[in-house]
């Protein structure tokens, strides 16, 4: 029964989980579809101080989905391994770069498709080796596992090393190198998600009728996740705004989803009962999710033409092409194009290169 109810809630967060990667990468569309619609008005744009975008259904549309997506990725946290939970996060960057070429015309180039797919790949081999977490199912066995001393070893490392990004690296080189003030957000991070997986615990048992609300160490979870959020979002601003978004982005997702999974190695033993096929398994399916959101944002403003294939397959491209004339010019009459090629001026030509090659 145990075992059933364990897989049972392990196929309602991975639902969840891929729920809310749909409705973050939507939400992205719609606010920028909005923003584009009161750019097309005149109306003054956020960048200059306009408030105009308050008054767009589009915008609040949006924020709606951006919402729903959050509090189903909360509650994701509540029911399926960490490990699981954060690197499927990757999704909402899919199916926003899938949408934005759909629905705003932003061209999705053949790097973007290929790390697209790659995604959709390492999702597909996370999901099928993804650990089974040790059973946490009251704030009290979460009260025993923050305790252990691995954990608190691990806090203890997390807390001074962003001190030191902070207050030491940060000032001398915060405005030239990039994983400054990413490691700072990804480490801190990790701790918010260990939170996000507490309250998750007891908001469960708040519905279950339990007295919660006079635990301490549900308001502690959620004090120290304001603060791991806030410093969160103001160190992740600071490296946007002094570096692309397509250099943050990626070092972000892979650093953050790392620190989460070591964090959730070492507070849950998530990895402790796996065999080496499912720890291989969950490592390759990661690495290709980084591989994918890599060619997805590295590669976005890359134009792919013919002229950028390597010598030797721009030569069988052309074997190729002068066969295909061949094998046409050999056809009956009936099975030939009723109307004239547009480029036969030049088909001597083209037929001439390909045999110089």
């Amino acid at each position: 029964m145990g075992a059933a109810g364990g897989r049972r809630g392990f196929y309602v967060g991975l639902a969840l989980a891929l729920a809310s990667s749909a409705f973050i990468g939507a939400s992205f569309v719609l606010k920028k579809k909005g923003l584009l619609r009161l750019a097309r008005r005149g109306r003054p744009r956020p960048g200059q101080g306009g408030h105009a975008y308050l008054r767009e259904w589009l915008w609040w549309a949006g924020l709606l989905c951006m919402g729903v997506g959050e509090a189903a990725n909360f509650a994701a946290y509540a029911f399926a391994p960490a490990t699981l939970v954060t690197p499927l996060g990757a999704l909402s960057v899919l199916v926003s770069a899938v949408l934005s070429s759909t629905f705003l015309s932003e061209q999705l180039n053949v790097h973007g498709k290929i790390g697209c797919l790659l995604s959709i790949l390492g999702s597909t081999v996370m999901v099928i080796h993804a650990p089974q977490e040790e059973e946490v199912s009251s704030l009290e066995s979460m009260a025993e596992k923050l305790k252990d001393p691995g954990f608190l070893v691990f806090a203890v490392c997390v807390l001074v090393s962003s001190l030191l990004l902070i207050f030491v690296a940060g000032p001398r080189y915060g405005r030239s190198n990039v994983l400054v003030y990413v490691l700072v957000c990804s480490a801190i991070g990790s701790l918010s998600v260990s939170c996000v997986k507490g309250l998750g615990i007891a908001l469960k048992e708040l519905f279950a009728g339990k007295p919660v609300l006079k635990e301490p160490l549900g308001w502690v979870l959620l004090f120290c996740l304001v603060i791991c959020i806030s410093v969160q979002i103001n160190y992740l601003n600071k490296a946007l705004d002094i570096f692309n978004t397509s250099v943050v982005t990626p070092v972000y997702y892979v650093l953050f989803t790392t620190a989460v999974m070591t964090c959730s190695a070492i507070l849950f033993k998530e990895w402790q009962h796996m065999v080496l096929d499912n720890v291989l398994g969950t490592i390759s399916g990661f690495l290709t999710i980084v591989c994918g959101i890599f060619l997805l944002h590295a590669f976005r403003d890359v134009s792919f033409a013919p002229d950028l294939l390597p010598l030797f397959l721009q030569q069988s491209r052309a074997d190729l092409h002068a066969t295909w004339r061949s094998t046409d010019r050999h056809r009956s009459c009936q099975h030939r194009p009723l109307l004239p090629s547009e480029d036969k001026g030049t088909e001597e030509d083209e037929e001439e290169e390909g045999e110089d090659v």
